[in-house]
C-alpha cells in the first residue's frame, strides 16, 4: 500500500508536559509530534505522541488517534482535519538522506509496545502550521523554515498531576515548531489504528520509493541546527 506521512514536531514546556504522562513513564524530551498518514490515496489517519522512556525501552507513547480522517490536497499543500485539530503540510522540494533514529526503538499504544517501522526512503522537508482546538483553547504553531532541536529541561515546577488526555495535551501551549517532513513509501498491509510506526521492519515489505529528507532529528534528538532557505 502506498503511505505519504506526514511528521511535525513543537516544543511545549517540560514541566507541563511531566504533569500528564501516565505513572512508569519518564518524559525524554519537551516535545508533542503530531504523524499523519494518507493511507492507499484514500485514507486519512492521524496520531499524537510524545517522547518517552520506561522499562529501557525510549521511544514514544501514543496520547491518541484517529482513522477515516478527512484531508485535501491543494498543489504542494495537504491539510488534515479532525474535530479537534486542523494541520496543513507544504512541500519545501529540499530532499536528503533519511536521519537515523538511534533513540527510537518504537511506540507504546497502552500496554502495547510497538516496534519501530524503519523507513530508508528519503524524506522532505515541509512548512507546517496546526491548531488545536478545545472549548477555545488549544495549541497553535507555524514552522520558521529551520529544524530545531528539542532539548531536555531540569525540573523547575511541579504542578498538579492531570489526566494523560489528548484534550490535556492539546492545551499545553506551542512554544515552537521544531521541524516537519513527510516521506513516501510502500507499506504492506496493517491493522486499522496502526502507522508508521506500529510495524516491526521484520514484518513489513517496503517498497522504497521517496523523496525527502530530514537533515537533522525533527524530534529533537540531534542538538545540531540546520537551517534552509536563509
Amino acid at each position: 500500500m502506498k503511505i505519504e506521512q506526514f511528521v511535525m514536531a513543537y516544543g511545549v514546556e517540560h514541566d507541563k508536559l511531566r504533569s500528564i504522562l501516565p505513572e512508569g513513564f519518564v518524559s525524554l524530551r519537551p516535545v508533542l509530534r503530531i504523524n499523519a498518514e494518507v493511507r492507499g490515496d484514500s485514507d486519512g489517519y492521524v496520531e499524537f505522541n510524545t517522547a518517552v522512556e520506561k522499562d529501557g525501552k525510549r521511544g514514544w507513547i501514543n496520547i491518541g488517534h484517529w482513522n477515516g480522517v478527512d484531508f485535501c490536497k491543494e498543489g504542494k499543500t495537504v491539510t488534515f482535519k479532525t474535530d479537534n485539530l486542523e494541520i496543513s503540510f507544504t512541500g519545501a522540494g529540499i530532499e536528503g538522506g533519511c536521519p537515523a533514529e538511534k533513540d527510537n526503538d518504537g511506540c507504546y499504544f497502552g500496554d502495547e509496545f510497538r516496534p519501530h517501522e524503519l523507513i530508508t526512503v528519503k524524506k522532505e522537508f515541509c512548512d507546517c502550521s496546526f491548531r488545536w482546538s478545545f472549548s477555545g483553547q488549544g495549541a497553535c504553531g507555524n514552522s520558521i523554515g529551520k529544524t530545531l532541536p528539542a532539548v531536555p529541561q531540569e525540573v523547575r515546577h511541579v504542578y498538579p498531576k492531570e489526566a494523560f488526555t489528548i484534550e490535556n495535551a492539546a492545551k499545553i501551549s506551542c512554544d515552537q515548531v521544531l521541524g516537519a517532513y513527510c516521506v513516501i513509501f510502500e507499506r504492506c498491509s496493517v491493522a486499522d489504528g496502526q502507522n508508521a510506526a506500529d510495524v516491526s521492519s521484520g514484518k513489513t515489505n517496503r517498497k522504497e520509493l521517496l523523496k525527502t529528507e530530514m537533515v537533522d532529528d525533527v524530534i529533537g534528538q540531534s542538538k545540531k541546527k540546520i537551517v534552509r532557505g536563509v
